[in-house]
């Protein structure tokens, strides 16, 4: 066993080695930073969209490995043999969560936003390896899910890799992570413009920068062409002609968004339902893989009657646009969707729900429309209704209304139903975000502890206040200054800020270059006729020593300041130094390693028992401590126990309740506002000395 880490350890110094040689050509390579950005971001979509290409070939393979080879294994069964397909299927799924089970939960979209939002951009390629067959098995043993989940996982984790093998700085790797997961959609989905705003609406947040967006574009675009090149250029529905009718008829597709949004609800709240009762009740009974058994079995019944159910469906959606089941065959195929796939994906199962969304969307428009031609005699056509009604449930169960509107658009090629389409995807949307209040994407991730908003970690930066990251030094000037002085001042300064000040010294206006730039072209002219106030900005915007750095970096995305001036209340709001963008950035990274720890540790920090030292680095430890009765029913933000302790509060394992069926703790992460409860126990991470000076507790 020695001998093997030995090897393992030579193995990893030697590919670290090259790695910095190779960066090390990279970085002599002369050539414009925007065009190699540019290259980057190419590069990233073609490797993408080749990993897409070989990820829908790996499940071709595998179908023809489960429901050829493997209904000739089991002839004996006859035509009954397809039931314990998907059962084999999840039972191999459930062995490679036994072996690999801190591998397996790094699963689907949420893990790309943490790693986007936390991790800089990091996914672990041992991770991407693993959800590249996981999901082809689950799917190539007709698994009723979809392939885009595990396919922007893949190509996050694809394109994270290069980032790591080229060196890139994490805010660049950050931004190409989230530009992969976007290409492997448009490869996946052929539908580049869905794939740039799946990765802003999804991955970032709704987090907009206009360079993210050019290496969002380059590399959904390439990724696209490559799959072209390799899968075809076919849409992936069928159908001949749609018919939107009379603008006075809109009003149905307004019912439509409306229906399809308390669809989309309906299935939100029962995929909670499912999850609680497989995770708390199911799985504290019997073992994972008798449960996905079960859950393979069920499948399996249900496609031995239904076959449309089995794998992604695009073959069963295509069914409905050609109006070739009837609406029974659909209400049974929209019922069994619903039903089995929260039941595959939170029993264990691996794959995305966009496909099913579409295909519940396109059984609803189907069974609309007829509804509509038979009961009010209106002869609308079913196929526009069924595209509308796709976009509108992927739309609301997703929470990505452009996304939404624009693979469906891209899929099917057909402009002349974009106006219905946009109305009922926004409606249905629209629904779901007012009754969740916010994404779901969002409240899975803050039901595991984040709080991101706009593509970054909120509570990361709660705890820490600006009197921790303020410089002394701050740029005041008085508002009579000449031009002239303003700008001597200025170009001899490190700061990019002027803050001007009144007779009192009170901040009375702020100049950036912003302000300057115009008055720089006429400056000859002008040098001896201005004065600092005549061109400084009246919005004064200051901070205090108690303000959290998240407040601060609020403001900062709100202006264009590099920094913010800090004041005292007393005496006379007097400045006492400044607050730097660069500072709160550095500030949420270093933070954010607390985040990775976590993750990274988390079976270790669970395991601790109460006054039990875990070793990380030299000098550093982790401890589990309970909570001492003086802090109970006040929160971490009033407790200040980084300032006072200099102790970082890693999670707080909170006692179950006592007729709770699990006996292990539950684990909260620390959000800033969370109140201490009696027996708490706190997971501290700091120095060996700090640690020392808490056992006593």
């Amino acid at each position: 066993m020695k001998n093997y880490f030995l090897h393992q350890s030579k193995t990893f110094k030697y590919l670290k080695v090259m790695r910095l040689k190779f960066q090390k050509i990279i970085s002599k390579i002369a050539m414009p930073e925007y065009t190699m950005f540019s290259i980057f971001a190419i590069i990233t979509g073609a490797v993408v969209g080749l990993a897409a290409v070989l990820f829908h070939k790996a499940i071709d393979v595998f179908t023809w490995l489960f429901f050829e080879f493997g209904t000739e294994a089991f002839f004996f069964l006859g035509a009954g043999a397809v039931i314990v397909i998907p059962a084999i299927g999840m039972i191999i799924q459930s062995l490679m969560i036994h072996f690999f089970p801190k591998t397996a939960k790094r699963r689907g979209v949420s893990e790309v936003i943490k790693s986007v939002a936390i991790r800089g951009g990091y996914i672990p390629f041992r991770t991407t390896l693993f959800h590249f067959f996981a999901p082809a098995i689950c799917l190539g043993s007709g698994g009723t899910l979809g392939p885009e989940g595990p396919a922007a996982q893949l190509g996050g984790g694809m394109a994270s890799k290069m980032g790591q093998l080229l060196g890139l700085s994490d805010s660049r790797r950050r931004m190409f992570t989230a530009a992969g997961a976007g290409a492997a959609i448009s490869a996946v989905f052929n539908t580049p413009l869905g794939g740039i705003f799946f990765a802003l609406e999804i991955i970032l947040l709704n987090d907009f920068q206009s360079v993210t967006f050019s290496a969002l574009i380059l590399a959904s675009v390439t990724a696209s062409a490559i799959s072209r090149i390799f899968l075809g250029n076919s849409p992936a529905f069928q159908f001949e002609t749609t018919s939107v009718g009379p603008y006075e008829q809109y009003y149905l597709f307004i019912i439509l968004g409306i229906i399809a949004g308390l669809i989309s609800l309906a299935f939100i709240r029962y995929s909670s339902a499912v999850e609680h009762l497989i995770k708390r009740k199911m799985l504290a009974k019997i073992p994972r893989w008798r449960a996905m058994a079960i859950v393979g079995i069920i499948v399996g019944v249900a496609g031995f009657f239904y076959s449309d159910i089995f794998g992604i469906g695009y073959s069963a959606i295509n069914k409905v646009l050609a109006s070739s089941i009837t609406w029974q065959i659909a209400v049974i195929l929209l019922v069994l969707k619903f039903i089995l796939v929260p039941l595959i994906l939170y029993s264990g199962g691996f794959g995305g729900v966009f496909a099913p969304s579409l295909f519940m969307g396109a059984c609803f428009g189907y069974i609309y429309a007829l509804g509509l031609n038979y009961f009010w005699g209106l002869n609308v056509d079913t196929t526009t209704y069924v595209l509308v009604s796709m976009g509108a449930v992927l739309g609301g169960i997703n929470s990505i209304p452009i996304a939404a509107i624009l693979i469906i658009f891209e899929m099917t090629k057909d402009y002349t139903f974009i106006l219905p389409l946009m109305l009922a995807v926004v409606i249905s949307t629209t629904m779901v975000q007012i009754f969740l209040k916010g994404s779901i994407h969002i409240k899975h991730l803050e039901e595991e502890g984040f709080h991101i908003i706009s593509g970054r970690e909120s509570s990361i930066l709660q705890s820490i206040q600006v009197k921790d990251a303020i410089r002394e030094d701050v740029m005041l000037i008085p508002q009579n200054t000449p031009l002239f002085k303003l700008v001597g001042q200025l170009v001899e300064s490190p700061h990019n800020t002027i803050f001007i000040t009144d007779t009192e010294n009170k901040i009375v206006g702020t100049i950036s270059e912003n302000e300057l730039r115009p008055i720089i072209t006429e400056y000859d002219t002008l040098r001896e006729m201005i004065v600092a106030s005549d061109i400084a900005s009246p919005e004064v915007i200051t901070v205090n020593e108690e303000d959290d750095l998240d407040y601060v970096l609020k403001l900062f995305g709100s202006t264009n300041l590099d920094e913010l001036p800090v004041i005292t209340e007393e005496p006379e709001y007097a400045v006492i130094g400044s607050v730097w963008r660069q500072d709160v950035i550095s500030a949420y990274n270093k933070e954010s390693l607390k985040y990775n720890i976590t993750d990274g540790l988390a079976s270790e920090l669970k395991a601790l028992r109460h006054t039990t030292v875990s070793k990380i680095a030299d000098g550093y430890s982790i401890i589990e401590k309970n909570a001492p009765q003086h802090f109970i029913g006040k929160t971490l933000t009033q407790l200040k126990i980084r300032n006072h302790y200099h102790l970082e509060v890693l999670m707080i394992k909170q006692k179950r309740e006592l007729l709770s069926e699990s006996t292990s703790d539950n684990i909260i992460m620390p959000d800033p506002k969370y109140k201490i409860q009696q027996e708490d126990k706190l997971v501290l991470f700091g120095a060996d000395e700090k640690i020392e000076e808490i056992k006593n507790w």
